[in-house]
């Protein structure tokens, strides 16, 4: 696209993304159900009495008994069967920051909430219970996608993969260190006593991460690659675990771990990125925090990356070459998934939206200036596109509005349930249903999948295509903090009065 088309676009998106004007006023409470929902579909190990999605059953209650541990529970990533824990730890991190600084907006939904972060705590402190070792994997990759079988027929490798000493996985280590001291926070009034444990935890492993330094898809590059190899390296990743361990624990130490290798661990590369493998920005968002709040101005320079990022995400202010917007008005990044950035960046947009009108501040950007409206409105313009206000006047979350996608590329959504079809599905068996055109039997409600995968606001609704067809947990985890603050503040204001 050339500039003046690009320019086009941008002043178009600008207008839709300012507007207050829905097409539709969203129920913002029934979607944050919706999405906390689908987290129960993702459910791996031996169901509960109170499951509420009700054509699961129990799966892979063996899992880790090859390596003498048990890890059974945690949750798939998306539409196969293996449990990879790189981005389960993203997930439990940001789900976890979303009841952190939007807890109260959850209101009667927090308690479910809660106990969709707890399903992956659990895990992650059964798969961080061995000194010195974090198991990353159970399954083998290779193996589950050349089968389409439902979790509760799978009879794959159940291959157990750790990072330790001798095979080093700072980032997939620091991440679940970073995801267990959130936790921490997030139980530390409901449950003081397993508030604890996790920090506990989350202190041993981060110190394993920081001690033997390495990438895990350097160690277990067969095993974790292509599907969630550290392309960014673990420096990050490092300073994501510090962050959230000084957050929760409010020790000296970690402060001072920050600020030392601010430089040395690349606090300001890559900001224009957040997700499983990149987490810069949300460093810098979230040691901002501090600042903003008026409690440390020691982080000031990770402030004045965090502003500059912002000004990145807002149309009309920013030209940089990896944030485009549609004309519908999608923020779309390059790559699979593109929902994935759409939540994860304006999580961010909102909670530094907070930050900064706690401060009473605007965020600089060059020749102009942004208030916490303007990156209010904007944040809340992509989830409005993703609930039904965009050019197919389709929600891309499954059973929330009139038109959503029917064909997801998720196994055990589009194979008949146990309870419809209880004799086995082999392996191959399940081709037949993933060829099919036949809309899925199983409605995995409050899954998000991709989205479009370009500018052109297009979605083919097509299981084999995967990259706009897939849910994943992170692209609901963000979405959680996003949809518990527009249910309670629906309407935003036009303008503070600066604008």
């Amino acid at each position: 696209m050339t500039s003046p088309a690009k320019a086009m676009v941008a002043a178009a998106a600008m207008l839709l993304l300012l507007s207050t004007a829905a097409v539709a006023q969203h129920n913002y409470g029934d979607a944050l159900h919706k999405s906390i929902l689908f987290f129960e579909g993702q459910r791996s190990g031996r169901l509960p009495p109170d499951q509420r999605v009700r054509w699961r059953r129990d799966s892979a209650l063996n899992d880790g008994a090859t390596a003498g541990v048990d890890l059974t529970g945690g949750y798939y990533d998306a539409g196969d069967n293996v449990k990879f824990g790189f981005p389960m730890a993203f997930t439990t991190t940001l789900m976890s920051w979303g009841l952190i600084d939007f807890g109260k907006n959850f209101g009667s939904h927090g308690g479910e909430a809660r106990a969709a972060v707890r399903w992956a705590t659990d895990y992650l402190m059964k798969a961080t219970a061995t000194p010195n070792t974090v198991y990353v994997q159970v399954g083998d990759a290779f193996h589950d996608h050349s089968c389409w079988e439902r979790p509760e027929d799978m009879d794959t490798p159940r291959t157990v993969y750790k990072v330790d000493p001798q095979h080093p996985g700072s980032d997939v280590a620091a991440e679940t260190a970073a995801a267990l001291a959130a936790g921490s926070i997030v139980f530390r009034e409901a449950d003081p006593a397993y508030s604890k444990r996790l920090l506990d935890r989350a202190i041993s492993v981060f110190e394993f991460a920081d001690k033997y330094r390495g990438a895990y898809s350097s160690s277990l590059y067969s095993a974790v690659c292509p599907c969630y190899c550290d392309y960014d390296g673990y420096q990050d990743e490092l300073l994501w675990g510090a962050a959230w361990l000084h957050k929760a624990s409010r020790q000296r130490v970690y402060r001072d771990y920050i600020k030392k290798n601010e430089v040395a661990l690349g606090a300001s590369d890559s900001i224009n990125e957040f997700g499983w493998d990149n987490k810069h920005a949300g460093i810098n968002i979230l040691i901002s925090k501090e600042v903003l709040m008026g409690k440390d101005s020691f982080f000031k320079s990770f402030q004045v990356n965090a502003d500059n990022f912002i000004c990145t995400l807002l149309p009309g202010i920013s030209n940089h070459p990896q944030i485009e917007y549609s004309p519908g008005g999608l923020l779309f990044k390059v790559g699979n998934s593109n929902m994935q950035h759409v939540t994860s960046l304006s999580f961010l947009l909102l909670a530094y939206a907070n930050y900064a009108s706690h401060a009473n501040v605007r965020v600089p950007c060059g020749g102009s200036s942004a208030s916490p409206v303007v990156l209010r409105r904007v944040a809340k313009r992509q989830v409005d596109y993703i609930l039904g206000d965009n050019p197919l006047r389709m929600s891309y979350m499954v059973g929330y509005g009139e038109r959503f996608p029917r064909r997801i590329h998720h196994r055990g959504s589009s194979l008949p349930s146990v309870s419809a079809h209880p004799a086995r599905i082999g392996c191959k068996a399940g081709a037949a249903y993933y060829g099919s055109s036949a809309p899925n039997p199983n409605l995995l409600v409050g899954a998000v999948v991709g989205g479009p995968s370009n500018t052109s606001d297009n979605f083919p609704d097509a299981r084999a295509v995967f990259q706009q067809s897939e849910p994943t947990t992170y692209i609901n985890a963000p979405l959680l903090g996003l949809l518990a603050y527009f249910s309670a503040h629906p309407n935003l204001p036009q303008s503070d009065g600066t604008d």
